[in-house]
């Protein structure tokens, strides 16, 4: 915290954003909600459910607007749409501002996001099926709503599998380790080499103290899952890297900027049909090319599990029978 009597700064503020995040939201999102969030922080008593509350009411407000359907109808709700995502997007920078988040509350915000897509959806493609009797707009809100339920459900089961391969990883590291101990071995870590080398059994007592296993496995703090991706996509590195300087993520059409083309672009500029088609299909192919991603990241993942499995089964080698019983238990 900065600034006379511990008020919040701007820059204090910029210090909750998020290290990446959607281009809408850091371009056309961040700038006004940092600004409001400021005097909202140090001059009143709001709080990150209060925002989340009124946030919805303004979303409920613009569905009323997209379900009445005309011109003026659909502008005022693009607009009310738009505000009531700013807002939305204040309520977890002030919880990280003042330390008042909690689980609740992120629950809170994440059920209230989804019902408010959900009723605008269906709100906005009902309204201009019942003024132009055009059915394709029923069918624009299906294709909507199983696009949104896909990226979402998606997400949730690539973070899954992430935080699996991960586990598997780090225990399996840690019987490594374990085992390295149990055989007295000394762990030097050459920056290329993944093999292990057996001790020789003509060394004297004093090498022996010394003895050595060459892997580079177990001064890896985290593991890059990446590898094969990257060594394919040289030229995206560079890109995402210039992308990552301005905290935009690359997932250039994620489920923010679907929605936000849908309920904000269309309903103020037109093609309504067109963008919400279009848009399901963008969403959809970069949820393809994160598959692909996570597919390239499972062969890293078997890639270093083999290898440290060998390097196990190596020095248990070495060790035993009894003590590699006990450390098998």
């Amino acid at each position: 915290m900065s600034g006379d009597r511990d008020k919040f700064s701007l820059e204090d503020v910029k210090e909750t954003y998020k290290k990446k995040d959607a281009w809408w939201t850091v371009l056309l999102v961040d700038p006004v909600a940092s600004r409001l969030i400021v005097p909202t922080a140090n001059y009143t008593n709001i709080t990150p459910n209060q925002l989340s509350l009124f946030s919805f009411a303004l979303g409920m407000t613009s569905v009323y607007c997209f379900f009445l359907g005309h011109t003026t109808a659909l502008v005022v709700g693009a607009i009310l749409y738009h505000i009531s995502f700013i807002i939305d997007c204040m309520d977890g920078k002030i919880a990280r501002l003042k330390g008042t988040g909690s689980t609740f509350g992120m629950l809170l915000d994440i059920s209230l996001d989804h019902i408010r897509v959900v009723l605008a959806a269906a709100a906005l493609t009902y309204s201009q099926y019942r003024i132009t009797e055009d059915v394709t707009y029923l069918y624009l809100g299906f294709l909507f709503l199983a696009a949104y339920c896909a990226r979402h459900i998606n997400a949730l089961q690539l973070y899954k599998l992430r935080r699996e391969m991960r586990g598997k990883l780090r225990k399996a590291k840690r019987k490594l380790k374990r085992i390295g101990e149990a055989a007295g071995i000394v762990i030097e870590i050459p920056e290329e080499s993944t093999q292990v080398d057996k001790p020789e059994e003509e060394e004297d007592e004093t090498e022996r103290d010394h003895e050595t296993v060459n892997t580079e496995l177990l001064r890896k703090k985290k593991f890059d899952l990446q590898q094969e991706f990257k060594s394919k996509f040289t030229h995206y590195m560079k890109v995402r890297d210039y992308f990552l300087e301005k905290r935009i993520r690359m997932h250039l059409f994620s489920g923010i900027e679907f929605q936000m083309f849908v309920f904000v672009v269309a309903p103020i500029i037109g093609f309504m049909k067109e963008i919400i088609f279009f848009g399901a299909i963008l969403l959809m192919a970069f949820e393809a090319a994160i598959l692909y991603k996570i597919w390239l990241s499972t062969k890293d993942f078997q890639r270093e599990l083999n290898n440290i499995e060998m390097a196990t089964a190596t020095i248990e080698a070495t060790l035993p029978p009894e003590e590699t019983e006990a450390e098998n238990r």
